[in-house]
């Protein structure tokens, strides 16, 4: 029979706690709470980074193809994608779909307002799923009739606000070239991405118009959206993309093309890193002084089990069985507290944000077993790490003052 563990199960089940009592509980409360704000704090920040990696590359891809010259313009340089580029992309594994585009620059009049926007041309081989997803009303494009597709446009609920548009409603594109150059245009869909830097500087339509208007051939396009079935290996697919491409051409990864939302992104990690130290600092210091005090309430015990020849060890052992019995009881609340929290959040979306600050309506969560079961392990492995220097404390203790404390 394991003797030290009887002795701590005995003690902490069995024994009525005086002064110690109101402590334990604390160190409890305090293991529950830090694992689940540890674990809400990963759930949380991996989910926010997922949905704003999925809004900007749904929009834009993942790698994009364009013509490699000096044009620091929002108008792309055309070209013509040869049949070697072609087979390279639909060969290309990590690829799950690629699509022609072209944009230019434009200013909107509407309502007495003005807006000046990023004409985004697509074709009818565009893939629509994202952008379905973020429709708040109308249609796509309908490419069947390329006469009306040329006079359809679609744009964002940020620009529809601001220039007091709805679906439906007609108006003036000015396209920026010398001399301007007059669209009108009818509003068949309106779309809400959430990311202001999309919202405010693109519309979708015809890519048809984009070459009437810069007179190139039926087959010049602006560049090559690629989307990736795994953005994991985006920098990998990037490298690859870019050692198969022609001489005159150049690939750019959407992390690029948005350096300052991934930048940001990435310090989210820096903040998660040092919520975690904190947490697990706080769980730690609690059990600490959980330890001493029981320790220090149990002196006459000590005394007892060393006078009847029990090592130093052994009562170690005892006091060690027994913080991580309450470590145990503080892990099992605080992933429940976690892990309801976080489902009732991922089902309901009760918490809500401000969109236009964040990106986003509400508090994302995407929780992973491996970072549940790996916070866990953690937490067991440093509190009873660092509980082993507290409990050296009854080595200290001596048999003859420990029997005659009280």
């Amino acid at each position: 029979m394991n003797t030290e563990y009887f002795i701590a199960r005995r003690i902490a089940i069995k024994s009525e706690r005086t002064f110690s009592k109101l402590i334990v509980r604390i160190a409890i409360a305090g293991v529950m709470l830090s694992l689940a704000v540890m674990m809400l704090s990963i759930a949380i920040i991996k989910g926010f980074k997922t949905e704003i990696q999925e809004k900007v590359r749904g929009f834009v891809g993942d790698v994009r193809i364009f013509k490699l010259d000096l044009n620091n313009s929002f108008e792309l340089t055309p070209f013509v994608a040869s049949p070697k580029t072609l087979s390279d992309l639909k060969n290309n594994k990590d690829i799950a779909y690629f699509q022609p585009y072209a944009t230019k620059p434009a200013i909107i009049s509407a309502n007495d307002e003005v807006e000046g926007i990023n004409f985004k041309g697509i074709d009818g081989n565009y893939n629509w799923d994202y952008i379905s997803k973020h429709l708040v009303s109308g249609r796509i494009i309908n490419f069947a009739d390329s006469a009306k597709a040329t006079k359809e446009i679609l744009i964002s609920s940020f620009t529809a606000n601001r220039l007091k548009l709805k679906t439906g409603d007609n108006f003036i594109m000015y396209f920026v070239q010398n001399p301007p150059r007059k669209r009108p245009f009818k509003i068949v869909g309106i779309y809400d991405i959430g990311v202001e830097e999309i919202d405010k500087s693109f519309v979708l339509g015809d890519i048809n118009i984009i070459r009437r208007l810069n007179n190139w051939q039926p087959n010049e396009i602006g560049g090559i959206e690629i989307k990736l079935k795994n953005f994991g290996r985006l920098q990998t697919a990037s490298d690859k993309i870019y050692a198969s491409m022609e001489i005159n051409l150049k690939s750019e990864s959407v992390k690029e093309y948005f350096p300052n939302i991934f930048t940001w992104l990435s310090l989210l990690d820096v903040n998660t890193r040092v919520l975690l130290i904190l947490m697990m600092i706080v769980g730690v210091i609690n059990m600490i002084t959980a330890l001493l005090i029981m320790i220090l309430e149990r002196t006459n015990m000590i005394g007892m089990l060393k006078a009847f020849g029990m090592t130093d060890f052994s009562i170690m052992k005892i006091f060690l069985y027994n913080a991580l019995y309450l470590v145990g009881i503080g892990l099992i609340l605080g992933n429940i507290l976690g892990l309801g929290l976080g489902f009732l959040q991922q089902y309901t979306h009760i918490f809500k944000l401000n969109q236009s600050s964040y990106y986003l309506a509400y508090v994302p969560v995407e929780l992973h077993l491996t970072d549940v079961l790996l916070l866990n392990i953690a937490t067991i492995l440093i509190c009873f790490t660092v509980l082993i220097l507290p409990s050296l404390l009854v080595s200290r203790v001596s048999p003859l003052k420990a029997i005659r404390f009280k």
